[in-house]
C-alpha cells in the first residue's frame, strides 16, 4: 500500500472511502473500474495524487476521475496504445493521453478494458531508456 504524501493514509483506504462517498452509480462505476484494474494487473499499486485515484506498475497506468456526468479514466500514454475496441472517448486531440469516459447507464466493455490496461503495463514495463 502505498500511502497518500500528505496525510498518511494507505492509497487503498482513500479509494475505499471515495467509493463509498459516493452513493449513486459513480461509486459503483468505479468501484468496478478498480476491480477489473486489479483482474488485469494483480501487481498494480494504487496511489492517490491530486485528490484522485491513481494505478501504478512501472508507472501510471490510469486516474480514476468522477464527475457529475461520467467516471473519466485518463490514460497518460494512452496515445501509445492499440485501442482495438474503440473504449477512448474523451481527450482524443493530444498527441499523448487518451481518457474513456463512462457514463450512466452505459455498460463496460470488460475485456476490451482489460486488455488496455494490460498494454499499459507492457507499454510501462517496456520503455526505452533515454540515451
Amino acid at each position: 500500500m502505498t500511502p497518500d504524501t500528505d496525510s498518511g493514509v494507505p492509497a487503498s483506504q482513500l479509494i475505499d472511502a471515495k467509493i463509498e462517498g459516493m452513493k449513486d452509480w459513480r461509486g459503483e462505476t468505479l468501484a468496478k473500474i478498480r476491480a477489473l484494474i486489479r483482474q488485469a494487473d494483480p501487481e498494480v499499486i494504487e496511489e492517490w495524487k491530486w485528490d484522485i485515484p491513481v494505478w501504478s506498475h512501472a508507472g501510471i497506468i490510469c486516474t480514476g476521475e468522477t464527475y457529475k456526468n461520467a467516471v473519466k479514466t485518463t490514460f497518460p500514454k494512452g496515445a501509445s496504445l492499440d485501442d482495438p475496441a474503440g473504449l477512448f472517448n474523451s481527450s482524443l486531440e493530444g498527441n499523448v493521453r487518451r481518457a474513456i469516459d463512462f457514463k450512466e447507464g452505459e455498460p463496460i466493455d470488460e475485456a476490451a478494458f482489460i486488455a488496455l490496461i494490460k498494454a499499459a503495463v507492457v507499454l510501462n514495463s517496456t520503455k526505452t531508456k533515454p540515451k
